[in-house]
Order: structure tokens, then sequence, then C-alpha cells
């Protein structure tokens, strides 16, 4: 059976271990009636940053899921973990290499019933991950809804992140793409600066995650939350 520790999940702010957030943000972050705290990054991840922040976030009553875009920063101790595959990766190392490879080394420390596959699919040709993954970014909406079904459809996968990461993505190919999925939970992330755009992007997804504007406007960031929920 899929886990499904995430399957309430409406808001979700995402924490970068390579950046540093104080003691009083954290706690209004982890005190703002957000739903969980996602713990991951394109770079800079290791295994004793994300065991610190781990540990603080622990001080509060919320779930709190990694990421795992790397198996050697596999930190145990979180409610659950997301292994992240890109769509449309040109270099298929980011879809399925690095994954078999980890499970060739660590497959028999991985919990299980703890791990959800989620699929990328990387719109946003300037951020980081588009840059290390190599995606192909320039798909019309036909193509991106049919990379959609790919994961949804054919292979399944539980959770579709439609990542823009660094910029507010097109909302209207965000609804087609929802109303295309059959089973698959849909995570919208990128360039949500403020309640506004959180609101936008709630009508479309299932999940709305809340990364950057943690760290350069912490009240815009608190915002997000009640634009979310409060649109359910």
């Amino acid at each position: 059976m899929v886990p499904s520790f995430y399957s309430g999940w409406r808001h979700v702010f995402k924490l970068d271990p390579d950046r540093d957030i104080g003691d009083e943000a954290l706690e209004a972050i982890c005190l703002s009636g957000t739903d969980a705290i996602l713990v991951g990054g394109s770079s800079g991840v290791t295994f004793d940053n994300t065991v610190e922040l781990l540990s603080r976030v622990r001080r509060y009553e919320l779930p709190c899921a990694l990421e795992l875009s790397d198996a050697s920063v596999g930190v145990p101790g979180f409610d659950g973990y997301f292994v992240p595959m890109v769509l449309n990766a040109a270099n298929p190392e980011w879809i399925i290499g690095h994954h078999a490879e980890a499970l060739k080394t660590f497959g028999h420390l991985i919990p299980w019933e703890s791990v959800v596959g989620e699929a990328y699919l990387v719109l946003n040709p300037d951020s980081t991950v588009a840059r290390v993954t190599e995606a192909t970014t320039s798909l019309n909406e036909d193509q991106a809804v049919a990379y959609s079904q790919v994961a949804d459809r054919l292979w399944n996968v539980p959770v579709l992140y439609v990542e823009y990461s660094g910029t507010f993505g097109d909302m209207a190919l965000l609804q087609r793409i929802s109303s295309s999925l059959r089973q698959a939970h849909l995570f919208y992330g990128g360039g949500i600066d403020g309640p506004d755009k959180a609101r936008q992007a709630a009508e479309a997804a299932r999940t709305v995650v809340v990364g950057n504007v943690v760290y350069s406007d912490l009240a815009a960031a608190l915002e997000t939350v009640h634009a979310v929920k409060g649109s359910s």
C-alpha cells in the first residue's frame, strides 16, 4: 500500500538545509498553521545540515518530510520521504539512474512504508534543478500534459510536482494538468511570494509549496497559509 502521510496537505513550507533560518523565523513558520515542513534543496544539502534542520523542526508538533534527492543524505526520523524523478530531464540519471544506484547500495535500509515516488515536471529553465538535471523546459501545453499523464497513468506515481522554482508559473496550464490527472496528488511550487499567488495556485493544485519567500519576506510567507487554506 502506498503511504498517504501527505494526503491532507494543502499548504507546505519547504526549507532548504543549505540556507540559514533563525530560531524566531523557524518558530513562526512551524506555528503558522501550515500542514507540514518539507525539507529539501537542489544543491548544498548534506547529511549534517539535514540532521540539524530536522532536530530544530522537531521542537514543534507538525509533520516533517524529506525530499530525498541524494541517498547519502537519507537521514532517519522524518515522517515521510519523497523520492524525486524528473520527467523531462535530458539526463536519464535523474529519471532512473541515481535511483537504481541508491537501491543497490541502500535498498535494504529503506523504510518503504514511509517512501513515496514523486514525479517532477520542471518548467523554469533558469532554476538550479533545471540546470542540474538538464531538463527540457521548452514544452508546449500539450507536451506538458502528456508528461504529466505518463507519471499519472502509465507509471502510477503517487505525487506529481509541477515546479517553476523561482518564478510564478502558468496557472491555466496547471489547471489543465490538474484536470487531466486520475490518481496523482498534484503539488505546485514556484514564485509564490504572497497570498494572491498562493490563492491562485491553490485553485488548481492539491498542495501548494512555499519556499523562497520564507527567506526574503517572512511576513508575506506567513500570509500564504490562510490564503491557501481559506480557499479549500
